[in-house]
């Protein structure tokens, strides 16, 4: 069964920021190999303003593109931003919609995006399906004026898709039935992050041979933890001297990584490479003693599987879907914001003999293909029986 889908969201690659959403575009990418899938991506004004990364248009096969600048006041008025995302959609991209006719769509993120969408989408009278990442429902949703908004975009959704079952659960939580909340975890290219010589990978990426790598991949912002990171890792660095930190990405906190990595006298030993093309990781991975991320909310972040899928152990918080993914036979968990037990956990996980055979066959079980399969029958279920609309209603 082949469905028109349209996914509306502002987590996918556009050409001002090329490497957001990695998880989605390989998910979507997939998808639109079974069915006909157009994505629609929010593009936040400051950022189209800014111009950043702006190069050609970008395009990717099977999929349809198109993208509109969501307008909204910068810190102020949260409460009405799925009401600035809905205007600004329609203003822009409303004929578009009129003449679409879609089977589904899908909304990845809950606010604003799917409050604005499933607003749409029940006056259009398209079945609408809502896919939840972490933040979306650790944080957002625990703000007293936008709670009832995603509650509104939940219940109402035909399916809720949450990539943990910590997510799950807070969604029931929000009053969702039980029955309509699938846990479809991400999955992982097994042909692109899979195990490599480390020391080739280390020549490549002009790393040191014989010292720990830790290494860091994700936005440097403070909600990922990439500060207690830097704070855990001077004891790492008076234990084992020699031993380097890598941060791969990019974000508001570079700077004051850079600064305080100066003030701790680790600044040789830190290294901040920016962000970096989805397709360059694995390299970093086989490079890399270990995976760190402590973040202090989360969903399941897929650099955690990919790491695992390159033979690589992992230490990070435990919070969100992290313990779900990362059992004892490959990685460390530690509470969140807790610099002290991070600090130790590290020193620990570098001095483990971690079995590579065994994190490797604790990652096979997350693939593209098992999570496209999930993906594609619940939007076939939601899409069932469903009448199109030939107009916008009034």
């Amino acid at each position: 069964m082949s469905l028109r889908i349209l996914v509306l969201t502002n987590l996918f690659p556009t050409r001002w920021d090329p490497h957001r959403g990695a998880f989605n575009r390989q998910q979507f990418e997939r998808l639109g190999q079974r069915h006909e899938v157009e994505v629609i991506t929010a593009v936040p004004l400051p950022e189209r303003l800014r111009g950043r990364g702006a190069g050609e248009p970008l395009k990717i096969a099977g999929l349809r593109l198109r993208t509109f600048v969501f307008v909204y006041l910068p810190r102020v008025a949260r409460s009405l931003h799925a009401l600035f995302w809905a205007v600004s959609l329609l203003a822009q991209q409303g004929w578009h919609l009129l003449r679409g006719r879609y089977d589904c769509v899908l909304a990845s993120w809950a606010y604003p995006d799917a409050a604005a969408a499933g607003w749409l989408a029940r006056r259009m009278g398209w079945p609408y399906v809502v896919k939840v990442h972490g933040s979306d429902l650790n944080v957002q949703a625990e703000d007293p004026a936008r709670r009832p908004q995603i509650r509104k975009a939940l219940v109402e959704a035909r399916a809720v898709v949450a990539v943990s079952r910590a997510l799950a659960d807070k969604a029931v939580a929000l009053g969702v039935a039980p029955a309509r909340v699938h846990v479809v975890y991400n999955g992982v290219d097994h042909a692109r992050f899979s195990p490599g010589s480390q020391p080739e990978a280390r020549r490549r990426l002009d790393l040191p041979g014989d010292v720990p790598v830790l290494l860091y991949v994700g936005n440097l912002k403070a909600s990922k933890g990439c500060m207690d990171l830097l704070e855990a890792f001077a004891p790492v660095a008076e234990a084992r001297p020699g031993a380097q930190l890598v941060f791969v990405g990019a974000g508001e906190c570079r700077d004051a990584l850079r600064a305080r990595a100066d003030e701790l006298g680790l600044g040789a030993a830190v290294r901040l490479v920016g962000a970096t093309p989805h397709a360059d990781l694995p390299d970093w991975f086989r490079s890399a003693t270990l995976l760190c991320l402590p973040s202090h909310n989360e969903g399941v972040p897929n650099v955690v599987l990919e790491a695992m899928a390159c033979g690589i152990p992992v230490v990070a918080t435990r919070v969100g879907g992290i313990p779900e993914v990362v059992p004892g036979e490959a990685g460390l968990l530690v509470p969140v914001r807790d610099r002290d037990a991070l600090a130790e956990a590290l020193v620990e996980a570098i001095a483990l003999p971690w079995d590579t055979g065994r994190i490797l066959e604790h990652a096979r079980q997350f693939s593209w293909e098992r999570n496209l399969q999930s993906l594609s029958d619940i939007l076939e279920a939601a899409a069932a029986d469903s009448p199109l609309p030939t107009s916008l209603p009034t």
